[in-house]
């Protein structure tokens, strides 16, 4: 996966081609490639790291072609490598294929294919469908491509070309956009709007199951079987700084609304015949088995994913796991022995505090282990393994999706420790990805409709000071949710395990003063709801964070801000996301810049 391009037309689609990928750079990605059609043949250049080393091959190519696909690519199956990259080629040739998405049976169609004399030159998934085309393949693209993707199992957004079919791409999808638009200048393809939205204002967001047959003076439309379609045209009246930001009002939304595809992104290809799998870990199970002793590093949003973390790693693998704020860890000497492993959580993998830890973690023998959402960044390069979080790009300074892509990143961690250890079956751990998986729905769920949220940001709007209370999961959430407020609204916020109220925090409460309770369905639910009481009966505003289907919690709140109900373990994920909603409210009701928050810096390279 990460983004697709394809052009037809009058220009020379090498350029075409790599101006759409740069577009698609806010993505993320490993690796790019691009496939060029002419005279009969097809030349096909992938590179790994950015675009621009890429451009630079291109540059010199000595390839007029008009026609031609390109991808930008983020490991799914197979390591970041030039073998692994788009565009994938039959035995021949002459077929070329870019695809997003995961091919659940691409195992058994490898293993069939390859017995029928298919050879294999890459470790993707992707691969397959160049063969199961050239297979099918009797003069008509589009029926071959149709006859492939009756065989996969999976979601995929394809862009083929063939070099039999000149000026000819053939694109389908299922489960992964793609868009697409004719201007003067000919065809053009993308998974994401705002790589084709200069060619023309009216775009066709194809639809799951259709095909699209594009040439340099239109694009036709066809359903499974081949029977022609009207596709259903859309006008489009943003700039390219709008369609940057998907037509939301800002980043941060934008944002916040991508993080449904950061849960499948990250968890795309982690499970294997019912086994979980981090190719990245830099360890051996047997490895990980000798595991004693976890701390987990980080600094501000990190550092509350480790919180969450912390609770599952302990639950289901009973080893001690400590949470430190980097700046702290390296001058405390901590007890670190070769059986510690030390996990470092960094968006931008370059935040000067966790790397100085890091570096004094290893000197002392432990093993390290990154989570960051940047390819090749320096934590990702000084640990012994990494999961990328697959939040792509976020440019909104407050983190709201690679957060997420950090809690889930470190569930698959704590899930594989526990494999490991054998303290989970392996029933148990397909049943806790399942719903792991299943949160994505569950977010797009919640923000479908914000109108509690809008509705309690208001009230606080003009407040000066609020507080955030929970207990287990939730207080580890609240963190996170008073970091949020304060450093995009500039209204001060502070979080208690609630708890602790009753030794300082109610102190604080008069009438009015905003108290934010996450009060999830939970072991310790009516526990919380009694701090809530205690809260109102001192005058404060209850806003709450609760379960579908809690009748009661509307007897204490004055306004409630309700989430699907989940496995106590996963609340967090669910919780985070009116949290974020509210935080942003919040700062547009008081006139804030909630992109660009003052004084705040996206990734912070000194100590």
């Amino acid at each position: 996966m990460c983004g697709i391009v394809g052009y037809t037309g009058g220009k020379m689609a090498k350029d075409v081609l790599i101006e759409g990928l740069e577009r698609l750079e806010y993505r993320g990605y490993d690796s790019a490639g691009i496939a060029l059609q002419d005279a009969g043949k097809l030349t096909v250049v992938h590179r790994v790291g950015k675009v621009s080393g890429l451009a630079e091959v291109v540059r010199f190519l000595d390839n007029p072609g008009t026609c031609g696909i390109g991808h930008t690519r983020w490991a799914t199956h197979g390591a970041p490598s030039e073998r692994n990259a788009h565009p994938h080629t039959s035995c021949n040739g002459d077929i070329a294929v870019v695809h997003n998405g995961i091919i659940e049976n691409f195992a058994e169609l490898r293993e069939r294919l390859e017995k029928a004399g298919h050879v294999f030159t890459s470790d993707t998934d992707t691969e397959v469908v160049a063969h199961l085309i050239e297979e099918a393949y009797e003069g008509d693209l589009r029926a071959a491509l149709a006859a492939a993707c009756s065989q996969i199992v999976g979601a995929y957004g394809l862009a083929v070309v063939c070099a039999q079919e000149p000026g000819r791409i053939v694109v389908t999808r299922k489960d992964s956009p793609i868009v697409l638009a004719h201007g003067d200048a000919g065809s053009y393809v993308a998974s994401d709007i705002i790589a084709v939205i200069e060619a023309s204002r009216d775009v066709t967001v194809l639809g799951d199951g259709q095909f699209a047959i594009m040439e340099p003076d239109g694009i036709s439309y066809t359903d499974a079987e081949g029977n022609p379609i009207e596709p259903k045209i859309m006008h489009v009246d943003w700039d390219i700084d709008v369609a940057e930001k998907g037509g939301y009002p800002d980043f941060m939304m934008k944002e916040i609304h991508e993080q449904p595809r950061v849960v499948r992104d990250t968890l795309a290809g982690r499970m294997t015949n019912g086994v979980l799998s981090i190719e990245e870990l830099g360890m051996t199970l047997e490895e990980l088995r000798l595991i004693d002793r976890v701390y987990i590093i980080a600094c501000g949003t990190s550092y509350h994913a480790g919180l969450i973390a912390r609770q599952l790693i302990e639950g289901w693998s009973r080893i001690p796991v400590e949470v430190e704020v980097a700046s702290e860890f390296r001058y405390r000497n901590p007890i670190i022995t070769p059986s510690t492993l030390v996990v470092a959580v960094s968006q931008s993998g370059e935040t000067a505090d966790t790397l100085a830890a890091i570096r004094d973690a290893r000197i002392k023998g432990a093993k390290v282990f990154g989570i960051t959402n940047v390819i090749g960044s320096p934590v990702a390069r000084e640990s012994d393994g990494v999961i990328y979080t697959k939040a792509n790009k976020e440019i909104a300074v407050a983190s709201t999706k690679s957060f997420l892509g950090q809690v889930v990143s470190l569930t698959l961690l704590a899930m594989v420790f526990a494999q490991a250890k054998g303290k989970l079956s392996i029933p148990q751990i397909r049943l806790l990805f399942k719903e792991l998986a299943d949160t994505a729905e569950q977010i797009e769920m919640v923000l479908s409709d914000t109108t509690d949220i809008d509705r309690a940001a208001l009230a606080c709007k003009d407040a000066h000071d609020a507080l955030f209370i929970g207990r287990g999961m939730g207080a580890a959430i609240c963190y996170e949710g008073a970091l949020k407020l304060k450093e995009i609204s500039y209204l001060h916020a502070e979080a208690y395990a609630a708890g602790e109220m009753k030794h300082g925090p109610i102190a604080l409460l008069t009438d009015g003063f905003p108290v934010i309770a996450v009060a999830t369905q939970s072991p310790v639910y009516d526990k919380v709801v009694s701090n809530i009481q205690e809260s109102k009966a001192r005058g404060a505003l209850v806003i709450a964070v609760a379960t579908e289907g809690d009748e009661e919690i509307s007897r204490y709140a004055d306004y409630v801000m309700y989430v699907p109900k989940v496995r106590d373990a996963f609340s967090p994920i669910i919780a985070s996301v009116p949290l974020q909603l509210f935080a942003r409210a919040v700062a547009i009701a008081r006139g804030c810049d909630v992109d660009k928050p003052r004084n705040l810096a996206k990734s912070v390279t000194v100590e």
